[in-house]
């Protein structure tokens, strides 16, 4: 048991230890996207291609984008179906794993985030003309209005739009709404601290879910490991979609590492990743009055989530 016990940590940390540098490359490259990328011009999320633009930006990495949305959503400037599209596309930490992870995660980012994307935009869109045929529908986001509703200028940057206070009147806590501090006129903490602490916090999941990993196919045996998951193959895109629910970042890096490790299938994953919204359910359930109405949004992700890993667990993909 012991012996068991160093091997899994030995492997985990060997599987682990090259992936920090790229964390950090990643991050940094984010911090500068947040930082400078400027969002101001049009009306990206309104209008007849809310789902669409909203479906492309919930690709950023970090929950920060949904849990965005989650509070545009709550004050009427964004449809449902822009909702959802943006809830389905997120994938928090998972992107950034599967590129630090070398060629194999590699070489499925862009097949998981052109499901992800068309899921998004036809979900989207199926919801808000759903919605409209029955005349539920939602008034659209008026750019111009962001800086009315905050009292301050209008947000150019996605850093910028995360540090606003959607709500009127009402004080949101301190910090940025993808969970990480950001102060102005600092660029070394914004653009080497910053990355580093989180890259760190990242690798220490991936590492924790590596060894759990590694020690249960010890003590199982790898053909028993193996014979027991394809006997769960139909249930995998149900489990892991479940995971995705979990408000953490922690479940990204759970449902994306099984899969580098062989634990799930292609299609399963892709079902944690598109339930995988974070906060932003988070932000949603906040609104207690409105607990059916999120408790729906909650499950037709999920059931999105679940049918899109059915459907591609019975394709005969290469990956």
């Amino acid at each position: 048991m012991w012996h068991k016990f160093l091997h899994s940590v030995e492997h985990a940390a060997v599987d682990t230890l090259p992936i920090l540098p790229w964390l950090i490359l990643i991050y940094i490259v984010i911090e500068l996207l947040e930082n400078k990328t400027n969002l101001a011009k049009g009306n990206r999320l309104g209008g007849r291609l809310g789902p669409l633009v909203g479906s492309a930006t919930g690709l950023i990495p970090q929950c920060g984008f949904s849990v965005l949305a989650a509070k545009l959503f709550e004050q009427k400037y964004i449809t449902v179906g822009t909702l959802i599209a943006i809830f389905l596309s997120t994938s928090d930490e998972a992107f950034i794993v599967l590129l630090s992870s070398g060629a194999q995660g590699a070489a499925v980012v862009l097949p998981i985030i052109a499901v992800k994307v068309l899921v998004g935009v036809a979900v989207g869109y199926a919801v808000d003309g759903a919605l409209k045929l029955v005349g539920r529908g939602q008034v659209r986001l008026d750019v111009s209005a962001l800086a009315s509703v905050t009292g301050e200028k209008k947000p150019q940057t996605v850093h910028e739009i995360f540090m606003l206070r959607y709500y009127e009147g009402m004080a949101i806590e301190e910090g940025c709404s993808c969970g990480r501090e950001h102060e102005e006129g600092k660029p070394f903490k914004t653009y080497v601290l910053n990355p580093l602490l989180h890259s760190l916090k990242v690798a220490a999941f991936i590492l924790l879910v590596n060894f759990v990993l590694t020690f249960l196919i010890e003590l199982v045996g790898e053909e028993r490991f193996a014979a027991l998951i394809s006997g769960n193959f139909f249930l995998q895109p149900f489990l892991a979609a479940a995971i995705g629910l979990i408000p953490n970042c922690a479940s990204s890096v759970v449902i994306t590492t099984s899969y580098l490790e062989g634990g799930i299938a292609f299609g399963s994953c892709v079902a944690g990743l598109c339930a995988n919204a974070g906060l932003g359910f988070v932000v949603l359930l906040k609104n207690t009055r409105r607990w059916k109405r999120n408790l729906l949004l909650i499950a037709v992700c999920y059931a999105v989530a679940v049918v899109v890993g059915l459907i591609l667990n019975a394709l005969p993909l290469p990956f």
